[in-house]
């Protein structure tokens, strides 16, 4: 309901709870970011949604969290009442009670948290730098020539590294490069030993390896220093950190990732069984390919043995006087083709000489005459026949066209007798004029007396 305020005599607004709880929680959650949090937990509830809720409080304050199903099924560990943590969480409003809360979206134990937050610092900072590019990375050598392991040389990941090697390619040369992988002084030798691989130059692979841990375990893997040694070494680098959920800064830097020791053994060598049956096809194709050839020398040496043969002296002498009966038998029956072909031609000459003597000529000239005379006078008779029905025609038209074939039908034609001028209008004469009319047999001289206009 408006009232008008006494003041300003203005409307004024006002809000229902939930409109205002409703906008609180919009203008809350647009303010804050997602941000880290730590704390203790208290009040925890897990009830059958799989949710999970709780406060988080120091020794000043506290904070109703929750954590939905969806996120607490990828926690690592399991809370309980009194445990520190750190969890990553957006600012929200509970709006049916109108409580302030926080939407946990991870949570680790906060011994954990500060690594955590190091190790997102390096991530971005490494990625900025262009350390984990895709055109930074170096093609790995498969099978390499001799492969270079830094790892402890007494943990479980030295034993599943050359266990694998052994089992899936035993003629692969290794190489040890120890080094302790946790400790303080992981990080040094780790890259004392890259160092160290690269003076030498007798691998052309490395693989940098452990098992699994927690991420205090594997801090040294995710040390700035130990992330350039691997980006600045010539030598493609391969990683097999802790299992296949873990992730370390030394992954993203490396040439090549694998889940766990025992898959970068496999990433990097062939299977030894696959490469016997590729031998075995290879061989079986080398002894055919070398049958065939042997095939195909020993046809060829028949064919050149039998060109010998053929090619022998007296064999080529006995095929050079058959070319020679061969040859003088043709000539003889071409002299006698060519004469015969000259007789008919001297035959087909007499024969036209005939036809062209002046008599022939003469005769040929007369029957040509007498032709051309009989369609000259048949051409002359027929144009005269036609001019004379043309003529014939024209006199028709002409009578019919005439003045006098119109006096015949009784009309006359009358004129002045001084001018010969014809009279077509009545107005032209006077009363008393002299005027002559012609008929169709001889012609009249009158005189006007009356005129009919």
């Amino acid at each position: 309901m408006n009232q008008q305020s006494p003041a300003n005599n203005g409307t004024r607004e006002i809000f229902s709870v939930s409109r205002l709880v409703r906008e609180t929680r919009a203008v809350l959650e647009a303010s804050f970011p997602l941000l880290w949090v730590s704390g203790e937990i208290s009040n925890l509830a897990q009830p059958a949604s799989g949710h999970i809720y709780f406060s988080l409080k120091d020794e000043a304050a506290q904070v109703r969290c929750a954590m939905f199903r969806m996120k607490r099924q990828r926690l690592r560990f399991r809370p309980e009442n009194g445990q520190q943590v750190l969890i990553r969480a957006k600012v929200s409003l509970y709006e049916a009670r109108g409580e302030f809360q926080l939407i946990a979206e991870h949570m680790e134990p906060a011994g954990e948290g500060a690594l955590r937050i190091a190790f997102e610092q390096l991530k971005q900072k490494l990625a900025t730098e262009g350390l984990f590019d895709s055109e930074q990375k170096k093609p790995i050598p498969v099978p390499p020539k001799q492969l270079g392991l830094i790892t402890s040389p007494t943990g479980a990941a030295v034993r599943d590294l050359l266990s694998v090697l052994k089992r899936r390619f035993p003629a692969l040369p290794v190489i040890i490069y120890p080094v302790q992988v946790q400790g303080e002084d992981a990080a040094r030798q780790i890259v004392q030993m890259l160092k160290l691989a690269e003076q030498r130059q007798e691998c052309d692979l490395l693989i940098l390896s452990r098992g699994g841990g927690s991420l205090e375990d594997l801090q040294a893997f995710n040390e700035e220093q130990v992330a350039r040694a691997i980006h600045e070494v010539s030598i493609p680098v391969v990683t097999g950190i802790g299992h296949e959920i873990d992730f370390t800064i030394a992954d993203f830097v490396a040439d090549r990732r694998a889940a766990t020791p025992s898959a970068a053994a496999e990433l990097v060598t062939p299977d030894q069984l696959e490469w016997q049956q590729r031998l075995h096809a290879v061989t079986r194709r080398l002894k055919q390919n070398q049958q065939q050839r042997l095939q195909q020398l020993q046809q060829h040496f028949s064919a050149l043995l039998k060109r010998l043969q053929i090619q022998h002296p007296k064999r080529r002498l006995q095929q050079q006087a058959q070319r020679l009966d061969e040859l003088s038998d043709r000539l003889s029956r071409q002299f006698h083709v060519n004469l015969l072909q000259k007789h008919q031609r001297v035959d087909r000459l007499h024969t036209r000489l005939a036809r062209q003597t002046p008599e022939q000529r003469l005769k040929r000239l007369v029957q040509q005459t007498t032709s051309l005379e009989q369609r000259l006078h048949r051409a002359v008779t027929q144009r005269l026949n036609r001019e004379q029905t043309r003529f014939t025609q024209l006199g028709r038209d002409l009578h019919n066209l005439s003045p006098l074939n119109t006096l015949g039908r009784g009309y006359s034609i009358v004129s002045s007798p001084t001018t010969d001028a014809i009279i077509t209008d009545a107005s032209d004469v006077e009363l008393g004029d002299e005027l002559q009319a012609r008929l169709h047999k001889g012609s009249l001289i009158c005189q006007v007396v009356k005129k009919n206009l």
